[in-house]
C-alpha cells in the first residue's frame, strides 16, 4: 500500500521501522475481555467488526462526500453492498494506535483509533473508553462538505441478538451523547468462556454541534444513501428481532478545506457499572472505585485527548525503539499485537477499599478468572511497564490460598470462571485433588513473586504471605524434582509423570523462594532452599540427558520439549543451571 500524506506525517518515525504486520484479527476497541471488538479482515470495510470470540458486534462507518456516501468501516448486510468503499490505501499498528487511511471523491481520510492502553498509568489504563480520531484533507485543492457517521448494533451490548435493547441520548457538558443496553440488565447473573457482555452501557459521544440518533436496523437501511438522521423518537421501545435489532448512530458535518487538514474526533465507552464478583460481592471497575460517573469518564476523556495524544506517540516511539533494539523489526511487530491482545485479555477492578485487583480471563479454553499459569507467561510484560499490575494479579491468588477455603498444600490453579471469582472451578477444585496443577502453580506462584522482588528490590509484597508461600516451598522440595502424573501449562501433552520442564519450574521456584526469603531476613532459609535448589539442578542434567537434546520426560528416550522455564535462571540472576543447556536445546 503506498503512504499518504496525512499518514506519513502523524506516524512516528520509530513505529515505522516495525516489519509490516497482517494480523489475523487487529485490535479496534480492545480494553477487556468484554470490551473487545476487533475486525478480522485486511480491509476494515470487508468484514463486519466482531467481539474476540467471533461474533458479530457491527460497527459502520460511512461518509458522505458532496452529496455521495461511501463506506470506510463494516459491512452491515445487503444495504450496505450498494455503498462503494472508499479505498483503504494505509495500515498500521502500533502499542496504542490502529490507523488505517481511505482516499477518494477528492479526499483522504486518516481514522485512528486511540486506545491510551499505558500500562505505567492504572488510571488511564483502566478507562473503558477508545478515540476514533478522523483527520481530512483535500486530494484535489477543492473544498469538500463532508458528514462523518458511525453507528453501532445492539450486539455490542448483548450476549445475543435476541435481547432487546434500549437507546437514550444525553447532553453531557458539551458533548453530544448516546448510550445503549439492554432492557433486563441481569448484572453478573452467570459466567463462561463464548459469552458476551449483556449488562451495563454502550456510549457514544462528541463534541457538539455533532448530532445522534437512536432507530432499529431496518430505519437504518432507509437513511444510508442520504445519511440523514431520522427524527428522534427517544421514549418509544422499538418492536426488536434477530433481524431489526436497536443502533445508535453519532454524525458530524466538516467542511474540509482546499489545503491542509482537519479533525473531529469521537469516544466510544463502556460502563460496566459492576466489573466482577469477588467471593460473592460485586465489585466495581478500577476507574469507577471513588464513585465517578459515565459523565466523569466522557468529559474527563474529552478534557484529556491533546495530553493523551502526546503521550501515546510518545510511549509508542519508546516501546518500539526498545522491541526493535531487543528483537528487530519482526519481533517488534509481533510484540505489539501481543501487548494489545494481552491487555485486552485483563480487568482492573477494586475491592472495597479501592485496592487494584487485576484479573486474567482464559480465552477458548474454561473460561477460568486469574488462573495461574495465564499469570505466568504474562508476567514478564508486566513486571517490565508496571508491577503494581502483576501485584494486583498475584493479591487475590494469595488471599484466596490462605483462606480457609483451600486446603492443599500448593497454589490454586483458579479463582473461578469468569467474571465470577468466588473459588476455584477447574478439575476438582476446592473438593478434591482430581486434575490439580500442584507443581505447575506453586512454581509459578513463587517464581513471580521472586521477579516482584527482584524488579523491585524488595520482598515486602511477600512478607503478610510467608507461611503461605514456605508451605509451596516445602511442597516443592518434596514433590518437584520427579513430579508425579499431573498437568502442566503445556495442555497439548496432557497429563504426564517425570515432566522435565516441570522439574525445572520447580528447582527455579525452590530458587526463587530462596531469593524472597533473603530479601525478608530468613537467612537459614534462603540458605538451606538455595543449596536445595542447587543440588537439585546438579542432578537434573543427568536425568534428562538425551544425547543431543533433554527429553519431554525422565523416562521418555526420543522426546522432546521446549525448556522454556529455564528463561527465569537468566532473568532473576539465579545461576542455577549450566547455561550450555539452553543452548543446547
Amino acid at each position: 500500500m503506498r503512504l499518504n500524506f496525512l499518514f506519513a506525517c502523524a506516524a512516528p518515525l520509530l513505529a515505522q521501522q516495525m516489519a509490516p504486520i497482517r494480523p489475523p484479527a487487529t485490535p479496534l476497541i480492545t480494553h477487556d475481555p468484554y470490551f473487545s471488538v476487533w475486525t478480522m479482515a485486511d480491509r476494515l470495510y470487508a468484514q463486519p467488526t466482531r467481539h474476540w470470540t467471533a461474533s458479530e458486534q457491527p460497527l459502520t462507518g460511512l461518509i458522505r462526500i458532496d452529496g455521495k456516501v461511501r463506506r470506510f468501516m463494516g459491512t452491515p448486510p445487503r444495504w450496505a453492498e450498494r455503498i462503494e468503499p472508499l479505498e483503504q490505501i494505509a495500515f498500521q499498528l502500533t502499542p496504542t494506535r490502529t490507523i488505517y487511511a481511505f482516499s477518494g471523491e477528492g479526499i483522504e481520510l486518516k481514522l485512528t483509533f486511540l486506545t491510551p492502553a499505558l500500562a505505567g498509568d492504572m488510571e488511564i489504563l483502566a478507562r473503558p473508553l477508545t478515540y476514533l480520531l478522523f483527520d481530512l484533507r483535500s486530494t484535489d485543492s477543492k473544498p469538500h462538505r463532508v458528514r462523518l457517521y458511525v453507528d453501532a448494533s445492539s450486539h455490542i451490548a448483548v450476549d445475543g441478538p435476541a435481547q432487546k435493547t434500549m437507546w437514550s441520548r444525553h447532553r453531557v457538558g458539551n458533548l453530544e451523547v448516546i448510550r445503549l443496553g439492554t432492557l433486563e440488565q441481569k448484572m453478573l447473573s452467570r459466567s463462561g468462556d463464548n459469552l458476551r457482555i449483556d449488562w451495563g452501557y454502550f456510549y457514544l459521544a462528541a463534541p457538539v454541534p455533532a448530532s445522534t440518533a437512536g432507530m432499529t436496523a431496518r430505519t437504518r437501511a432507509g437513511i444510508a444513501s442520504t445519511l440523514d438522521l431520522p427524527t428522534p423518537r427517544d421514549l418509544e421501545i422499538p418492536p426488536q428481532t434477530d433481524r431489526d435489532v436497536c443502533v445508535i448512530a453519532l454524525a458530524m458535518d466538516v467542511d474540509v478545506p482546499p489545503s491542509g487538514a482537519i479533525s473531529r474526533y469521537l469516544m466510544a465507552a463502556y460502563d460496566d457499572i459492576y466489573a466482577l464478583e469477588y467471593f460473592r460481592r460485586p465489585i466495581r471497575p478500577y476507574w469507577r472505585r471513588n464513585r465517578a460517573q459515565p459523565e466523569d469518564l466522557l468529559t474527563g476523556a474529552a478534557n484529556d485527548l491533546p495530553a493523551l495524544q502526546n503521550r501515546c506517540e510518545s510511549f509508542d516511539q519508546e516501546l518500539t525503539a526498545d522491541m526493535i533494539r531487543a528483537g528487530g523489526p519482526k519481533y517488534a511487530a509481533i510484540a505489539t499485537l501481543a501487548y494489545r491482545q494481552t491487555l485486552a485479555a485483563h480487568k482492573l477492578a477494586a475491592d472495597w477499599d479501592g485496592t487494584a485487583l487485576h484479573f486474567s480471563k482464559e480465552n477458548f479454553s474454561n473460561g477460568c478468572i486469574g488462573t495461574v499459569d495465564v499469570i505466568y507467561p504474562a508476567a514478564p510484560m508486566f513486571l517490565l511497564l508496571n508491577p503494581k499490575l502483576l501485584e494486583a494479579q498475584l493479591r487475590p491468588v494469595l488471599d484466596y490460598a490462605r483462606s480457609g477455603r483451600w486446603k492443599w498444600p500448593y497454589a490454586p490453579h483458579d479463582l473461578g470462571q469468569y467474571p465470577l471469582a468466588n473459588g476455584q472451578v477447574y478439575g476438582g477444585g476446592e473438593e478434591s485433588e482430581d486434575r490439580q496443577m500442584p507443581v505447575e502453580e506453586s512454581g509459578n506462584m513463587l517464581i513471580m513473586l521472586g521477579a516482584l522482588a527482584k524488579i523491585q528490590g524488595h520482598a515486602e509484597f511477600s512478607r503478610p504471605y510467608w507461611t503461605l508461600i514456605t508451605r509451596w516451598a516445602e511442597y516443592l522440595a518434596d514433590k518437584g524434582m520427579d513430579p508425579d502424573n499431573q498437568l502442566s501449562t503445556d495442555d497439548f501433552a496432557g497429563h504426564l509423570a517425570h515432566n522435565t520442564n516441570l522439574s525445572i519450574k520447580a528447582i527455579l521456584g525452590l530458587g526463587s523462594y530462596s531469593l524472597v526469603a533473603e530479601m525478608l531476613g530468613h537467612k537459614d532459609a534462603a540458605a538451606k532452599y538455595r543449596r536445595m535448589a542447587q543440588e537439585m539442578a546438579r542432578k537434573w542434567p543427568a536425568m534428562a540427558d538425551d544425547g543431543d537434546h533433554y527429553r519431554l520426560a525422565f523416562d521418555q528416550p526420543g522426546t522432546w520439549s521446549q525448556k522454556y522455564n529455564l528463561v527465569w535462571d537468566k532473568l532473576l540472576g539465579l545461576n542455577l543451571f549450566d547455561p550450555a543447556i539452553a543452548r543446547e536445546e
